[in-house]
């Protein structure tokens, strides 16, 4: 259960970490009084939108819980900045220009289904993450892609385009499908996004 503490505690925590990192070429470590969810494994992702016009700015991620938390959103903030491959590395002086959003994830379950053509009504719309897995091909969309593509097919078509699959790779009924919840937790409103 989430609680206002650490809904707050997320992204300043995500925020502590890119200061340390871009502005003082340091990794945070972990702070001290932080709740026990954080020191306890983890999936994280973090979002970077450019607080101008809301545009993506960054977003990596865990999928599976490996370390704990705090560490997870620490390492996943930097990365998100830094290594995301479709943005320019961030810099310490544009990280007042970005707002964080800091997704803690449900750990996958699997979702069963016997042909391709029931997935559509299998996934619920704005509320599961989707990973789509065939061989060596993988690819998620967070719960917040909904807000984007709201149509269940479109958005399983743009999951497996992302996977580098045919858009239509959903319904050969041989992918491996999973579902996840995530809870978002967001900076305070600062801006015009």
């Amino acid at each position: 259960m989430s609680t206002q503490k650490d809904t707050e505690s997320a992204p300043l925590l995500a925020r502590q970490a890119l200061e340390r990192y871009l502005c003082d070429q340091q990794t945070l470590r972990p702070p001290e009084g932080l709740a026990d969810r954080f020191m306890r494994p983890g999936a994280s992702f973090v979002t970077l939108h450019t607080r101008s016009d809301g545009m993506l700015r960054g977003c990596i991620g865990s999928i599976i819980a490996h370390r704990p938390l705090a560490e997870d959103i620490i390492q996943n903030a930097i990365a998100a900045a830094v290594r995301d491959p479709r943005f320019a590395p961030l810099s310490c002086e544009e990280l007042s220009t970005v707002a964080l959003e800091v997704s803690i994830l449900s750990a996958p379950e699997p979702l069963a289904y016997e042909q391709g053509s029931q997935l559509p009504e299998k996934i619920r719309p704005g509320v599961d993450g989707v990973i789509l897995r065939d061989g060596p091909y993988q690819a998620t969309f967070l719960p917040s892609v909904w807000g984007q593509i709201e149509d269940p097919v479109c958005f399983l078509e743009n999951l497996c385009l992302k996977a580098g699959l045919d858009r239509n790779a959903w319904q050969s009924g041989r992918l491996e499908v999973l579902t996840y919840q995530a809870q978002v937790h967001k900076e305070p409103y600062k801006g015009p996004f």
